[in-house]
């Protein structure tokens, strides 16, 4: 537990260096509860069982996820200085990364499908719970973040030029 608490801080340390915005590195580690509920809920329907190797399959789905955000919230950033309003670069930033985002979650299924349904044959102990947490967040994190990250961008984006407004 103290491992992945240490983990996650480290990961927002260095999303905050690269965006140098608390609400941005925020808003990208906001996938990670996303990916999780898809998750569990593989795990829960499949064997109901939380294993190491599970527990390797969430590890990969945060990685996953979090490059998914970080496409997207970049995106926004550099869109935001050639449209001229926010609702236009969140728009077309998320049109933009609309299908490497489902590329790469089809690519990753795709391969991932036969781990995870060859689960009673021998060897494949370790490779299907992997490959069934990663299937299920998959699912969860690419609809809940094509969904979720440019609403709460906005809200933040437009929260924070309302201040600014109001500052002047």
């Amino acid at each position: 537990m103290l491992a992945s608490i240490a983990a996650l801080l480290v990961i927002f340390m260095i999303l905050y260096h690269e965006f140098r915005d608390f609400s941005l590195a925020s808003i990208i580690l906001l996938n990670l509860p996303l990916a999780l509920i898809g998750g569990i809920f593989a795990i829960k329907f499949s064997s109901n069982v939380v294993s190491i190797p599970a527990i390797i399959g969430f590890i990969t789905l945060f990685g996953i996820a979090t490059r998914n955000g970080i496409l997207l919230i970049s995106k926004y950033v550099q869109g935001r200085g050639k449209c001229g309003s926010l609702k236009e670069s969140v728009i077309s930033g998320s049109v933009d990364r609309l299908n490497p985002i489902l590329m790469t979650a089809l690519t990753a299924a795709l391969a991932l499908i036969p781990l995870a349904a060859g689960g009673d044959k021998p060897g494949n102990e370790i490779q299907s719970p992997m490959a069934v947490v990663i299937l299920g967040g998959l699912l969860s994190s690419t609809l809940l973040n094509l969904i979720v990250v440019p609403s709460v961008y906005y809200v933040l984006q437009k929260r924070k030029e309302k201040i600014q407004n109001e500052a002047l």
